[in-house]
Parts: C-alpha cells; sequence; structure tokens
C-alpha cells in the first residue's frame, strides 16, 4: 500500500493559525485569578473537562437559578480603546445580577472567550476581570472554553458568553406575587451605563467625533464609558435576610420602562418621580449629543439606576439605611399604583 507524501500535503494544527502554546500559557495566567475564587463546594479545579460543585448543605429545599449573556456591543469600545480589563466583570454582572433577582445567592461562572487568534495579554486581562466580578459576588470561577477559530473573528477582536448558576430555597423565591398598590420603589444607582445601549453610545460618539481621552468631569471620558457594571449581590444578599423584599429588577436591555413590568402584575403601574435622583452626567450628554426623546432614554439606559426594589412602604426607610450601610446609594424612586386600561406598567412623571 502506498504512503501518504508526508512532505507535500501534511498539515498540522499550528497550520490553522491556532497557537496551543499561547492556549496553555492563557491557562497558566488565569489559574491564580480563578483560585482567589473558590468556593468550599468546588471539587478540583481549572482545567478537567467537567467542573464539579457540591451543592452546600445549607440549602435544605434548594431550587437552582441559571442566567446567561454577553456583554453587547460595549465589545466595540473595547477593541477601539485597547481596554480590555473591565469588561470581564461586565460580564459576569451581567448574569449575577439577573440571578440575583429572584433571590438566588450566585454559586458558581463559566465562560466563553472565543476569538481568530488568541492574543494571551489581552484574554488575561479579560478573564482577570472576569475573576474580580466573581470575587465580587462571591460566587466560584470553576471552567469555562477559549476557542481559536481561524477566520471567524477579526484581527484583534473576540466574542464573550457566560452563565451563572445560583440557589434559593424554594419558599424563598421572590417573584413579585406580593406586590401591591401602595409598596415603594427603591433605586439602587447605576456606576455607568452597565453592558446596555451601546449600540447607541457608539453612534454618538461616533457623530461627536469627541476625543475618548478628553476630560469629562474630572476622568477620561473613555474610563467613564466602559465603567464596568456594579454587583448588586452582597448588598442585596443581605438586605433579604434583613427586611422582606417583595420584588427586584435589573435594568438593562428596555431601561426603566421596560424592566420594572416584568416584576408587577398586570393590574399594577410603577410611577416612577424624576426629581428623586440626579441623571448622572454621561446619561445627560449622551441625551443632549445624541438628540434622544426622555422617553427614550429611560427605555434605552438605565439612567443611573441599575437595580429597582420593591418593598413595603413601612419598610422602605429602614431598607434604604440597610442598603447605605452595605455602601450603595439608593433612593426611593417612586411608587407602585393601581394601572388603569391602557396605562404603561411603568411611567416616569
Amino acid at each position: 500500500m502506498n504512503q501518504p507524501d508526508a512532505t507535500k500535503d501534511s498539515l498540522s494544527y499550528h497550520d490553522a493559525g491556532v497557537d496551543i502554546v499561547a492556549g496553555d500559557t492563557l491557562v497558566e495566567n488565569i489559574k491564580p485569578y480563578a483560585k482567589r475564587t473558590m468556593r468550599p463546594e468546588v471539587m478540583g479545579g481549572i482545567g478537567g473537562f467537567g467542573a464539579l460543585f457540591e451543592l452546600s448543605k445549607k440549602f435544605k429545599n434548594p431550587v437552582l437559578v441559571s442566567g446567561t449573556d454577553g456583554v453587547g456591543t460595549k465589545l466595540k469600545l473595547a477593541f477601539m480603546l485597547n481596554k480590555h480589563d473591565t469588561v470581564g466583570i461586565d460580564l459576569v454582572a451581567m448574569s449575577v445580577n439577573d440571578i440575583l433577582v429572584q433571590g438566588a445567592e450566585p454559586l458558581f461562572f463559566l465562560d466563553y472567550f472565543a476569538c481568530g487568534k488568541l492574543n494571551v495579554a489581552d484574554a488575561t486581562d479579560v478573564v482577570k476581570g472576569i475573576a474580580a466580578g466573581c470575587e465580587l459576588s462571591g460566587c466560584a470561577l470553576i471552567g469555562g472554553e477559549t476557542a481559536e477559530m481561524p477566520g471567524m473573528y477579526p484581527e484583534g477582536e473576540y466574542d464573550l458568553a457566560g452563565f451563572a448558576v445560583g440557589a434559593v430555597e424554594k419558599d424563598k423565591i421572590i417573584g413579585g406575587d406580593t406586590i401591591c398598590a401602595g409598596d415603594a420603589v427603591l433605586g439602587l444607582a447605576s456606576s455607568g451605563a452597565h453592558s446596555n445601549g451601546y449600540s447607541l453610545i457608539r453612534k454618538i460618539i461616533e457623530r461627536t467625533g469627541v476625543d475618548m481621552n478628553s476630560d469629562f468631569h474630572g476622568k477620561p471620558l473613555a474610563e467613564v464609558v466602559m465603567a464596568p457594571t456594579r454587583i448588586y449581590v452582597k448588598s442585596l444578599l443581605s438586605l433579604i435576610e434583613a427586611l422582606p423584599v417583595k420584588g427586584m429588577a435589573h435594568i438593562t436591555g428596555g431601561g426603566l420602562l421596560e424592566n420594572i413590568p416584568r416584576i408587577l402584575k398586570d393590574e399594577l403601574v410603577a410611577v416612577l418621580d424624576k426629581t428623586a435622583w440626579e441623571m448622572p452626567p454621561l446619561f445627560k450628554w449622551l441625551q443632549q449629543e445624541g438628540n434622544v426623546e426622555a422617553n427614550e432614554m429611560y427605555r434605552t439606559f438605565n439612567c443611573g439606576i441599575g437595580m429597582a426594589v420593591i418593598v413595603a412602604q413601612e419598610h422602605a426607610e429602614e431598607a434604604m439605611q440597610q442598603l447605605r450601610s452595605s455602601g450603595e446609594t439608593v433612593w426611593q424612586i417612586g411608587r407602585v399604583d393601581k394601572r388603569a386600561e391602557g396605562q404603561p406598567q411603568t411611567v416616569v412623571v
């Protein structure tokens, strides 16, 4: 039988543009950061085919809660600015804040990083951010996937996705069922635009031609625009332990107008007072430079409110004191009322 001519047509993994050495280097680079996120329930470490996690015995009747998300077109700004150290925090925040609103404690997180050719320095910055986000939320970074796919992505670009799994006692799930007219709506300050509205943000930046290194209220504009999403896990888990929380809404895509209704019964409306908090300078700038109508601002951006929390009015003041003691900036931004026929479920007045 004729043997193939190895000198003629034989190709290797390296010929496809995949760098095995770079992948190994990345794993070694991120191991110390992942190690800092470990919880007692983690079995094994980074690098196995599957990640093992033993559910803590502290849960009597646990329900698992999962969430998955990405960072969206905020990545385009990360590429443009060559700034990769905050988008990992964004990635974690988007999922852990989502599962938190049902009362779940985040337990572990896995990420997916895909690129055409691995840049170890950039990827290390991203995963260091992911580990930082896991530390902030108290969950373990127990695994992930780094995929090198030549020809799939432009040079220097990558995609990110991740998911978190948490747990909540079955009888402590927060679903909004007890929300009623007269309840207070509290708003927790955001750290910026978080990870939503960036297609419009990029369009405004492009149209204005603004220098991203220019001073913006004491900081470079690039730093303000790329500020990582605030993680509310520890402060809100403490609040849940201290007081009855009726509902929570993570203000992501759809802004205030479309996220708060997700926890309201059809017969209720959240009436928000726009004078109760001051819209941060970034959003004022975006509104002015983009000529964005007020209602569209509240539908596209968080406008300074990253999380809404609904409690009985009698608990509102104590809840705000508790949140402030945990380091949050919080206001009572509105109330829950009975909804008139045809009325939107969130209105800003």
